[in-house]
């Protein structure tokens, strides 16, 4: 890996990795805005202005942004999460110019038109709808309110149909002029590509950023707590958790490594003893995410009506069991799962400019892999058992959609 970092004077940092023998690249900004720094009024506001950066700019039309970037076989990006927003572009070599003036074109020069608008509004109403209808991806959002009730990482990233309905283009420029500002933006690149000739293109084309760095949002509130919501569906689909650890607390990876091998994977404790042999779900697993200062320890599974009586103090059991029952080749086993997953995700020029991106955004610096294989492979029996009965003890959140009567944790 040949990583190169530059800060241009107006803040904006640029983060680039050339690999040999590749022929495509992957570059995007990172930009340092997302749901928790929305204010009630405004919520699904990041979301709205991701889609209407590719609705048109003053040089080009919505029509024109697409056929520019496929024209040369590129593919263009985006997404917005709770924490930050990313425009991202793949393409061939020759092209990386092309790719990255658009997406400076589309961050400083979009029009947000109000036919455009009004389209885009009916899209986003229309993604919402999609993942109301999608339980397995809807009772996400009910597990992050009710972990986070009246509070910014509770509200859902695309927004609520009654609040889209109001968001004017005003309140999109208003909040675009306020929020992206460079020196909360991170320009990455990896692949067939020159760092020189990145910085350069960073210094031509992003020129009208503003230069003031201002963020605010409100300081992380877990409180835990029950849903339920009664649907007429072939599953009951729940989640289970428990406030974790941000990412630059001690006890990130000793919960990372625990997450693996309670359920990460087909041998992971939940998987054998839920899956194989039980056979209570298709799909069980858990999960660690963390954010700027909290985070947030899961556990997902579906079942049917009659079989969640069995689930749950199956799943009990297992969180029960640990850790007495903890094996050292089990540990083991959970190490390398998630070593070999670090290191496969580095293969793709995507997944290693995400990494770059989020290790700049989060830790202001760029972290080797040999160093984070380091620190998986020095967590300790003793470290997950800390770091899990620390988390464990936290109030617990419970979220559960589907058929039959009110199902809770307790």
């Amino acid at each position: 890996m040949t990583v190169r970092i530059t800060s241009l004077n107006n803040g904006l940092r640029v983060i680039t990795d050339d690999i040999p023998g590749i022929a495509t690249a992957t570059l995007g900004l990172w930009v340092d805005v997302g749901t928790r720094y929305e204010s009630p009024e405004l919520n699904g506001i990041s979301h709205f202005l991701e889609h209407m950066a590719f609705k048109g700019t003053t040089t080009r039309s919505a029509k024109q942004i697409a056929e520019e970037i496929e024209n040369v076989g590129g593919h263009l990006n985006a997404y917005t999460s709770r924490e930050n927003t990313a425009y991202n572009a793949r393409v061939l070599e020759a092209n990386v110019p092309l790719a990255l003036e658009i997406i400076a074109d589309i961050i400083q020069n979009s029009t947000f038109e109000e036919d455009e608008l009004a389209r885009e509004r009916e899209v986003i109403l229309q993604e919402i709808g999609q993942a109301f209808d999608t339980p397995d991806d809807i009772i996400f959002d009910y597990f992050q309110e009710t972990a986070f009730p009246h509070h910014s990482l509770g509200r859902p990233i695309l927004g609520r149909p009654e609040i889209i309905h109001k968001i004017s283009r005003k309140d999109l420029k208003d909040y675009m002029e306020r929020e992206y500002t460079a020196p909360r933006m991170v320009f990455a690149a990896t692949g067939a590509v020159n760092h020189e000739q990145i910085v350069d293109l960073c210094q031509k084309h992003f020129t009208r950023v503003a230069t003031h760095s201002t963020p605010t949002f409100e300081k992380a509130a877990y409180q835990g707590g029950t849903f339920y919501e009664k649907r007429n569906l072939e599953q009951v689909h729940i989640l289970i958790g428990f406030e974790s650890c941000p990412y630059d607390d001690p006890n990130f990876y000793p919960l990372s490594v625990f997450s693996s091998l309670l359920g990460g994977g087909m041998s992971s404790r939940l998987f054998q003893e839920v899956r194989e042999k039980r056979g209570l779900v298709y799909s069980i697993y858990s999960f660690n995410t963390t954010f700027r200062d909290t985070g947030l320890f899961g556990i997902y599974a579906g079942t049917g009506e009659v079989l969640i009586q069995e689930l749950l103090p199956t799943i009990k059991q297992v969180l029960k069991d640990f850790p007495e029952t903890l094996e050292d080749q089990e540990l083991a086993r959970s190490k390398a799962q998630l070593k070999a997953g670090i290191l496969m995700s580095l293969e793709s020029t995507s997944g290693r400019c995400e990494q770059l991106a989020q290790q700049m955004m989060i830790y202001k610096r760029h972290i080797p892999p040999h160093e984070i294989i380091e620190k998986i492979n020095a967590v300790t029996r003793d470290d997950i058992i800390r770091a899990t009965s620390k988390v464990m003890t936290r109030p617990t959140t419970f979220a559960a959609l589907g058929p039959g009567g009110e199902i809770t944790w307790e």
